[in-house]
């Protein structure tokens, strides 16, 4: 088997996430190109994959029932939504309240 890349949609598990990869092949009734989706569970030591990360996963040995792959590097982060602290929303609503503003 060679490495494939794929974007992980599942990190429930200790040192393992779920990828989904997408496979293209040739379809020779239709003469079209189809996409299949395929999840594979690997093992991530490090635990530093979140999900919507884009990685490349190599085959290893199997590592248990349905886990025969390794990330071996992330090659794109995620863009995590990253809200504002409770502290800047107050520090707004105090300065919104000094200057006679009302919100919400």
């Amino acid at each position: 088997m060679k490495p494939v890349v794929g974007i992980v949609v599942s990190k429930k598990m200790q040192k393992s996430v779920a990828a989904a990869v997408d496979l293209l092949f040739h379809h020779k009734v239709y003469n079209r190109y189809v996409k299949r989706t395929s999840k594979f569970m690997a093992h991530d030591e490090a635990d530093a994959c979140n999900i919507g990360d884009r990685v490349r996963l190599d085959p290893s040995r199997p590592l248990s029932r349905r886990k025969h792959w390794v990330v071996a590097e992330i090659l794109r982060r995620a863009k995590m939504y990253v809200p504002p602290s409770a502290t800047a929303s107050s520090e707004n609503d105090t300065k919104a309240q000094q200057s006679g503003v009302a919100t919400k």
